[in-house]
């Protein structure tokens, strides 16, 4: 990662970093699910951001 935060492209915005708890409870939030919850979705599914949101989604239908 870049330490000029104004540098931030496409790459920045796709993945959630699971190591930074900011993100992953925003995650969470945004989703309605638990902290807990969006750990194991990261664990289970990666990094990604569509695979994650795809993968939330499911989790609050079920």
């Amino acid at each position: 990662m870049s330490d000029d935060k104004a540098n931030r492209g496409g790459a920045d915005r796709s993945r959630v970093a699971g190591g930074e708890r900011y993100e992953v409870d925003y995650f969470a939030k945004r989703h309605g699910i638990t902290v807990a919850q969006a750990e194991a979705l990261v664990k289970e599914h990666g990094n990604s951001r569509e695979k994650l949101d795809a993968a939330a989604g499911k989790l609050k239908l079920g």
